[in-house]
């Protein structure tokens, strides 16, 4: 394995990945409105020697290298959140200003800095010839913050994508993650009989019927699964909406929204079934809601909101891989563990059961915080693991 070739030009490209990140965090790009970050995404593959580089039909930007029959895939979305309050950010959130090592901005751990980081690895690959066996695609791909996996289902099921696995470039502070719980949302709508307010008794109100129910919710979430590895399964009510025909009027509308996280071996089926059972004899029924999004070609696009929960055993060919990588380029074994948070691994792997591994720089615990930012250390610790990882997959 060529560790110190891969090392070597890693930092010796860590300036032009950082440069390349802080470009990227310039550009405000929300769910839906990337197009000019991946027109620079584009631009950045090209100058980095990639073969191809095309866009498909939801606005996700595919860089290919090599030709072989055996497929390796890295992801990266390009998509941010917003600011959110300006006042908690220290410096501006768009500068991405390269100072003390790090760079800063909103996006530089969440996740730009991966694709920053898969572009240099894609460099080092064509310099020294690592992808001659197989087929590198590098996908910027879009958004994943609104709907996490919808540009996977896009491209699996439009674009016939189909890599032997895809390593994930979400923030793990460089350690190898080989799972996270899955999320879901639910809608339980409560339907009442409207009456005068000065007679209650002669309606059915729907607030009441809701707020009986959001009640046995909080006491269901201290009695859900737990995994070992992954964790407990988790629900919270995030919304409580109401209607009446006026404010001196019996509620016949009310509407609590639920986030459903999901640890291993609990599924959408057993999920609603929960809330069937707590809202049982009462005129409520449970959806899970429809996603749809143009994208930024214009193209609209959608998934139901289930993401299912996915786990690697630690023993997987491609974890194993992983760690082989890891450990021949920095003399030390990794950390392997799991995100809290959800990522494309949903439909990758809980979908299409395409293995994925997680290896990202930056910590997490910024994904989404105010002042953002990511060491340039671990970008070139990064492009080198996905070049390192490219030549053992490669071989194996």
């Amino acid at each position: 394995m060529k560790s110190k070739e891969i090392l070597r030009l890693a930092e010796k490209y860590g300036a032009v990945t950082a440069a390349n990140l802080s470009e990227l965090v310039k550009i405000k790009s929300l769910s839906g409105g990337e197009e000019e970050v991946v027109k620079k995404i584009r631009e950045q593959m090209l100058e980095a020697g990639f073969e191809e580089v095309r866009f498909d039909g939801l606005g996700n930007v595919i860089g290919r290298i090599g030709n072989g029959k055996r497929v390796l895939a890295i992801d990266g979305h390009v998509d941010t959140v917003d600011v959110g309050n300006p006042g908690n950010w220290d410096f501006d959130p768009f500068s991405g200003e390269i100072k003390d090592g790090y760079v800063y901005g909103r996006g530089a751990v969440d996740q730009k800095g991966g694709v920053a980081a898969f572009i240099t690895a894609g460099r080092i690959i064509r310099e020294l010839g690592l992808a001659k066996d197989i087929t590198l695609l590098c996908v910027g791909s879009v958004i994943e913050e609104d709907c996490d996996g919808l540009c996977w289902k896009y491209l699996v099921e439009k674009e016939g994508i189909q890599p032997d696995m895809v390593i994930s470039t979400e923030p793990t502070n460089l350690n190898i993650y080989r799972g996270q719980r899955g999320r879901m949302e639910m809608d339980v709508i409560f339907n009442g009989l409207s009456a005068h307010g000065s007679a209650p008794e002669r309606g059915k109100n729907a607030i009441y019927m809701a707020s009986r129910a959001c009640l046995e919710i909080e006491k269901l979430n201290e009695r859900l699964k737990h995994d070992d590895f992954l964790g407990k399964g988790s629900i919270t009510i995030s919304q409580f909406v109401s209607g009446a025909p006026s404010l001196c009027a019996v509620a016949d509308y009310a509407k609590i929204h639920l986030d459903r996280r999901l640890t291993w071996g609990e599924t959408k089926e057993i999920a609603v079934e929960e809330i069937n059972a707590i809202v049982k004899g009462t005129d409520a029924s449970v959806v899970v809601p429809y996603y749809s999004q143009k994208g930024w070609t214009g193209l609209e696009f959608g998934m139901e909101q289930y993401y299912p929960t996915w786990l690697l055993p630690e023993d997987h060919p491609v974890i194993r891989t992983g760690v082989e990588a890891f450990t021949r380029l920095f003399d030390k074994a990794p950390v392997v563990d799991k995100w809290t948070f959800s990522t494309n691994g949903v439909t990758i792997n809980g979908i299409y059961g395409i293995p994925v591994l997680g290896f990202g720089p930056g910590n997490e615990v910024m994904a989404h915080a105010p002042n953002e930012k990511t060491p340039i250390s671990d970008l070139v610790a990064a492009s080198a693991f996905y070049a390192a990882f490219a030549e053992l997959f490669a071989k194996s």
